[in-house]
């Protein structure tokens, strides 16, 4: 940790020297503030969205239409994250590429917490691995360490 204007800050866990806003795929993990279960609830490995959840996917699903370099790859709403694939193509650049994540995080009435962790994918082998990590998280939420019965673990 280092000191910012005399205040401990933790340091970015993102890539040194790379430009986040060029072309590749993305895989970012948003968390609700104290891991609050606020987005529905996980029955037989199927996640069932509350209105609250529904909400959370409509905005996550407009992306592209808000910055339209960007595709969606695979993404779910879990009970109090959202796991997403988010493909930049600099087809047409736009100035505001680095404010995907903070106009997301910024609608509703939602705590999220104030970082986030994101992933460059590097190749197809990496891609698909993550891809069905995503698709496949629901079935393995008892296991993950955003269910809130896990973090004292």
């Amino acid at each position: 940790m280092t000191l910012f204007k005399n205040k401990y800050r933790i340091e970015t866990t993102r890539l040194k020297h790379w430009d986040y806003s060029s072309d590749g795929e993305y895989f970012v993990t948003i968390c609700t503030k104290n891991r609050k279960e606020c987005f529905g609830e996980i029955r037989n490995g199927i996640m069932g969205l509350n209105e609250m959840g529904k909400a959370v996917a409509i905005c996550w699903q407009n992306i592209p239409s808000h910055f339209p370099f960007t595709e969606l790859g695979a993404w779910i709403v879990m009970p109090n994250h959202v796991h997403g694939i988010i493909i930049i193509n600099n087809v047409n650049p736009n100035p505001r590429k680095g404010a995907i994540n903070r106009a997301f995080t910024g609608n509703g009435n939602v705590g999220w917490i104030s970082r986030f962790y994101d992933h460059i994918i590097f190749g197809e082998k990496e891609s698909e691995e993550i891809y069905n990590y995503i698709l496949n998280n629901p079935f393995k939420w008892e296991q993950d360490r955003n269910n809130p019965e896990n973090l004292w673990m």
